[in-house]
This record gives structure tokens, C-alpha cells and sequence, in this order.
């Protein structure tokens, strides 16, 4: 029964990616709505659940958030990185390295795997708590596919390395439900990569894609754009209850 929810979730992650490259002429409101989306998938979504699984303590702060911090930083370590190689071989500091989109998105991908093995312990524990998990993970993965394309294209990527991240995303649930007939990841171990990955998302979404999408159109449209992507992560996250 998991298998085929995630052949939904596949569908949705597709149909995301679909929206993303369709308004192209609108590249300020694609960009908007997908900082937003990740705005609200970070701290709507990803930190709550991972303060829940790895709450625990390590030297007065929980686990979750150490990870949620270092997620962020080392983030900001390999793009900068990758600038200092950047110049070091004559690039301009305000062109975008491809590797930064590509590493993103496998860390989207990553994140997409990590949702199918959620949904696939869910449907372990009983329908009620499968169909619940099924919810979320099928309306988040219209966000996952939206960002992962948006992320691929805008760090200057070609087309079809946008596309096959974008496949690759929505397969990735397909394999992540099928796993969990084989092993069953901890709890904890999982509450620690959403803190890491929620912080390395945050920062793409705050330094990168948000600045991008005001740069040359600092619109009202642009930021309502990224309030709606906000907005729809809270209804998801409700409607899933949480």
C-alpha cells in the first residue's frame, strides 16, 4: 500500500517540477513562491518534527537544533568555498556555480528518500497513521519538486540536469517506501537529518533564492508569492495534522 501511495507522491513531484519550468516569464514569482515554500517547509515542517525525534539535550541544547545549525553553516562553507575556486580561476564572484544547484537538489532528493521511508513505517504502525503520513507527503512533494527544479535551474544549470534531478526527486520516494520492507530507520537518526537538512534548506532559501527573486523585481507580487508558499505549507502541515 505504500509502494502505491508513493506512486502518487511521484506524480505530485513531476507536477511540481511541471509548474516551475512553465512560467519561466515569471522567474521573480517562481522564485518567490519557492523561497517561501522552503521558508515554510524548514520551520513549519522539518524543525518540529525533528525537535520531536531528537530532542534530547547535548550541553543545553537539543540535538536537533545543534544539527539545524550546522546544517546552515556548512551550507554557507561549501558555496563559499566554491567562490574562493570560482575566483581562483578567473570567474566572477557574482556568477553561480552549477555545483551548488546540483548538490542542492541531491540533498533534495536525499530529503525525498528519507520521505518515502516515513511513509513506508507509517503504513507498518496502521492505515490511520499511513493515511495521515500519505497526505503530507504527497501535497509536500509538489513543493520538493517545484524547489528542486527552481534550485537545479537558477545555479545556471542546463535544462536536462534540471530534469533528471527533477526525476530523480519523484523516483525517490517510489525506492524510500519500497526499502522499509527490508529495515526500519530509528527515530532519532531520523529527527537528526531533518535538523541538518532543514538548516542547509534554510540557507539556500534565505541567501540565495529569496535575495534572487527581489534583485531585479522588487514587487509586492513577488513577496505575496512567497507569503503563498508559506501559507500552503501551514495548510498542509494542518490539514496532515502536524
Amino acid at each position: 500500500m505504500a509502494v502505491v501511495v508513493a506512486l502518487g507522491a511521484f506524480l505530485m513531484t513531476l507536477f511540481g517540477g511541471w509548474v516551475a519550468q512553465r512560467v519561466t516569464d515569471r522567474r521573480h514569482l517562481v522564485l518567490g513562491l519557492a523561497g517561501g515554500l522552503m521558508l515554510g517547509v524548514v520551520g513549519l515542517d522539518l524543525l518540529p518534527e525533528a525537535l520531536e525525534a531528537a530532542g534530547e539535550k547535548v550541553f543545553g541544547v537539543p540535538e536537533a537544533l545543534l544539527l539545524f545549525v550546522g546544517g546552515f553553516l556548512f551550507a554557507h562553507v561549501v558555496e563559499r568555498l566554491l567562490a574562493v575556486r570560482r575566483a581562483a580561476h578567473g570567474v566572477g564572484a557574482d556568477e553561480r556555480a552549477p555545483q551548488v544547484g546540483l548538490t542542492a537538489a541531491a540533498a533534495m532528493v536525499l530529503h525525498s528518500l528519507m520521505d518515502g521511508i516515513a511513509l513506508g513505517a507509517a503504513f507498518q504502525v496502521g492505515g490511520g497513521m499511513g493515511a495521515t503520513v500519505a497526505l503530507a507527503v504527497i501535497t509536500h512533494d509538489f513543493a520538493d519538486g517545484f524547489n528542486t527544479y527552481t534550485i537545479t535551474s537558477l545555479y545556471g544549470n542546463a535544462r536536462r540536469k534540471a530534469l533528471a534531478m527533477l526525476v530523480a526527486d519523484a523516483v525517490a520516494p517510489l525506492v524510500g517506501a519500497a526499502s522499509t520492507l527490508l529495515f526500519t530507520l530509528p527515530e532519532e537518526l531520523l529527527g537528526s537529518y531533518l535538523g541538518f537538512f532543514g538548516g542547509a534548506l534554510l540557507y539556500l532559501a534565505a541567501s540565495e533564492i529569496l535575495p534572487e527573486a527581489h534583485h531585479t523585481h522588487p514587487a509586492r507580487s513577488t513577496l505575496l508569492c512567497t507569503v503563498a508558499g508559506v501559507a500552503f505549507i501551514w495548510l498542509v502541515v494542518g490539514v496532515s495534522g502536524g
